[in-house]
């Protein structure tokens, strides 16, 4: 399973478990959340800020869209690390790899 991290931090790959199967049917969260709306990200960033700030950490940002950059912004969502360390921990699932983005496509 994937849990998907955002334009500026890591996602995971992770295999099921017995235990995870027997409790939770197979299923895991798909990604962290978002810690804040949309809107609320609007007044937070710029799209060409969030662009700028992953740029100088060697990300690429393609999109047509400077609104939708800045309501996906990192800081929008919750600390994916912690919910894949907290479905690990919760023998739901172990963690197989963790993956750093390089480009990022908006469509």
């Amino acid at each position: 399973m994937l849990i998907g991290g955002t334009m500026g931090t890591a996602s995971y790959i992770l295999a099921g478990t017995h235990e995870g199967m027997r409790h939770a049917f197979g299923s895991a969260c798909h990604g962290a959340g978002r810690s804040m709306s949309r809107h609320e990200a609007l007044r937070h960033w710029k799209g060409r800020d969030v662009i700028a700030h992953l740029a100088s950490r060697g990300i690429v940002v393609r999109s047509r869209s400077m609104r939708g950059v800045a309501e996906e912004a990192p800081e929008a969502y919750k600390d994916v690390s912690a919910v894949a360390d907290a479905a690990d921990a919760a023998h739901l699932a172990h963690k197989v790899a963790r993956l750093e983005p390089i480009v990022c496509i908006k469509g």
